[in-house]
């Protein structure tokens, strides 16, 4: 029997609601601690960064009671429009946009800039729930696999054109939620082998990677026929394809590498590979990160203690790099923390999101999930060296006004759908 609510507070799930206080919380102190000076300890000055994220926290509220003010069943209705939507904000800042960085990728509103890609990711999980939920769709369709790669890419490729690659790659997030809704093992062995292989090619070059990889698939032949005399007449065109595929492929990341990538990003990937050390150039905010965590030791030095993070050694400390500060104040005890508290929240979306009643919730659930997972993973791993720098807020941490807007959007929304269990449906 459908109940009435009598608040838009019942309902929710406040240890998700805890958790997000916590990370935003602690997330402003290490803003705070990154971007304040001796002369400048105010935390009510709203000219600095640490105050100015104060102001973004604080609208979080109203943007929080607006989405739970709406019932959840909205989020499903309007799925398709708030995607259009968010399709029309990524074209516009081709033409009202602002050029920040090299990218195309800001609104700015009288002095405030909105980055609508930091929303579209939200509004591409509803989007494709909306579609994967529909009694009729079968996932090992070609043709809703199709649909599917449309709703999750073409976002992307708006993206990619401002360019901003960093955000771009958040979209593969996607492919863990199809994974569990049916989609086959084969996708994501491909995009891990495609990966390796992509490495690989950088590393020792495209000719010697391409023998390799032939006289592999040459060997696999033997062996199958070998063990099944039929085999090569049942699966001639398929090797032929492997073949050509593979051969494609290499030469293809080869030139792409070659004659595509710019400097600075073939220097990030030789840096990363060990091909080159560069300390103080393309490396050095890396380079920079990496000491300053290490430099905490277990316990670390105290909050406004991290003289690495005081004497600003890691430029734009307060954005992509913040867990570096985190690393330096709080130690290895810390930073230990942090990850955490985002291995709870994760556990929890994906714990409710197996017990919603409807199939929407459930993979709008894991579709946040996976775009929080996939940014911790990034980030943590650009912050210690352990990959590329692209360009990838920690969620909740790192300043801006518009990745905080956008990752409580993504939280709240689901946690408006989880509160229907019992209140809407």
């Amino acid at each position: 029997m459908r109940q009435e609510r009598n608040n838009i507070f019942e309902g929710i799930d406040w240890l998700l609601v805890f958790i997000y206080i916590i990370l935003v919380g602690f997330g402003w102190m290490n803003i705070y601690a990154s971007s304040s000076t001796d002369e400048t300890r105010d935390v009510f000055d709203f000219s600095t960064k640490y105050g100015k994220q104060l102001i973004f926290i604080s609208l979080t509220i109203p943007v929080i009671i607006l989405i739970l003010f709406f019932n959840s069943k909205f989020y499903e209705q309007f799925a398709s429009v708030l995607y259009i939507f968010s399709l029309i904000l990524l074209a516009g800042v081709f033409v009202f946009g602002k050029k920040i960085n090299g990218a195309t990728s800001w609104y700015n509103f009288g002095g405030i800039g909105l980055q609508p890609s930091e929303f579209a990711k939200a509004f591409t999980a509803l989007a494709l729930a909306k579609l994967m939920s529909d009694r009729k769709y079968n996932l090992k369709l070609i043709k809703n696999q199709v649909k599917t790669f449309v709703i999750i890419f073409l976002p992307a490729f708006l993206i990619a054109l401002q360019p901003d690659m960093g955000s771009v790659l958040i979209y593969f997030a996607f492919f863990f939620v199809l994974n569990r809704e049916g989609l086959s093992l084969v996708y994501l062995i491909f995009g891990a082998v495609s990966i390796l292989l992509f490495i690989l090619t950088i590393y020792f070059g495209a000719k010697l990677i391409l023998i390799i990889c032939l006289a592999l698939i040459t060997l696999a032949t033997i062996y199958a026929v070998y063990k099944n005399k039929r085999f090569i007449r049942f699966n001639a065109f398929r090797i032929v394809a492997l073949y050509i595929f593979t051969s494609l492929f290499v030469f293809g990341i080869g030139y792409m590498y070659d004659n595509i990538l710019e400097q600075h990003q073939k220097d990030r990937f030789d840096i990363l590979l060990g091909k080159v050390t560069d300390t103080k150039g393309i490396g050095y905010n890396s380079y920079q990160s990496e000491l300053t965590i290490s430099s905490g030791g277990f316990f670390g030095k105290g909050f406004l203690q991290g003289d690495r993070t005081q004497g600003d050694f890691v430029p734009e400390q307060h954005t992509d790099y913040i867990y570096s500060t985190v690393g330096e104040e709080w130690g290895f005890l810390g930073s230990s923390l942090v990850i955490i508290l985002f291995m709870l929240l994760l556990y929890r979306i994906i714990y409710l999101s197996e017990k919603q009643n409807n199939k929407f919730s459930r993979i709008y659930g894991y579709g946040i999930a996976s775009i929080i997972f996939f940014h911790l993973i990034v980030n943590i791993g650009m912050v210690i060296g352990l990959l590329p720098t692209i360009g990838i807020p920690l969620p909740f941490f790192s300043y801006g006004g518009s990745s905080l807007w956008g990752f409580t959007l993504l939280l709240f929304i689901f946690i408006r759908l989880d509160a229907h269990k019992k209140y809407d449906w």
